[in-house]
């Protein structure tokens, strides 16, 4: 159990710390940067491609640091699955379509990763946040929420 608890706290951290660094590094590029990208998807109008480019590595960066200091979260990992999910589709729609994207954006201009990479990455982070979400009582371990919860009994 102590191993468990261990574990738990150590993945969310890290998760969150991953999301906390790539979004990082989309919000100090100039946007434009992550909006050529998502036109290279050829799926939203224009107005939603300008509405992601600006806000997506806005929610990245503020869920990344929520589940690093561990605050709000079970709702916090129920937004990185619909988040990653969503993530998973986009890139599985440009493979099946053929789409000529050399990658994905998800990681700005850190990482240049193949589309079939990207999603094998987003297929294990799905995985890590579940088991978080099946392990929860552990995950809340060294949060904020735990702090919280303490103040009000």
């Amino acid at each position: 159990m102590r191993n468990q608890l261990n574990i738990c706290v150590i993945l969310r951290g890290m998760i969150g710390v991953f999301f906390i660094v790539v979004s990082a590094e989309k919000l100090l590029t100039p946007y434009e940067n992550l909006l050529f990208v998502i036109q290279g998807y050829d799926i939203f109008p224009p107005f939603l491609e300008d509405v992601a480019a600006i806000s997506a590595p806005w929610f990245e960066f503020f869920l990344g640091v929520f589940l690093a200091l561990g605050l709000w979260i079970k709702p916090v990992l129920w937004a990185f699955v619909a988040f990653i999910c969503a993530f998973i589709l986009l890139l599985a729609q440009a493979i099946i379509r053929q789409l000529p994207l050399k990658d994905c954006g998800c990681y700005g201009e850190l990482l240049s990763l193949p589309l079939h990479v990207s999603i094998m990455i987003d297929v294990g982070l799905l995985l890590c946040v579940v088991w978080l979400m099946k392990h929860l009582s552990q995950t809340s371990s060294l949060s904020l929420d735990r702090f919280f919860e303490s103040k009000d009994t």
